[in-house]
């Protein structure tokens, strides 16, 4: 049986820790006129099902850069923008 890997576009942050963490986009969205990645932890080619966390995409023509939302109160109000599109769509 032949077993299907799928590749993901991955971006590197900075943790708390000052820690290179590299990430895999497993989606993204639109939310009041920005673009934003959703990223999960890539752990030794593997991506960790725990966890998933927004970034602002900004677009440099094919290439992008993320930028941390820094304000909780827009975090948390982005994190359901996407919750209540993801359960829209089921």
């Amino acid at each position: 049986m032949e077993e299907i890997f799928e590749e993901y576009v991955t971006f590197h942050v900075t943790a708390s820790d000052g820690s290179d963490v590299e990430m895999a986009v497993v989606d993204e969205f639109d939310f009041e006129d920005k673009h934003y990645v959703v990223g999960a932890v890539v752990t030794d080619d593997t991506i960790d099902d725990e966890g998933r966390y927004i970034y602002e995409s900004i677009m440099d023509g094919d290439d992008f850069t993320v930028k941390k939302i820094a304000k909780e109160f827009d975090y948390r109000r982005i994190a359901q923008a996407y919750v209540d599109m993801d359960e829209d769509e089921e």
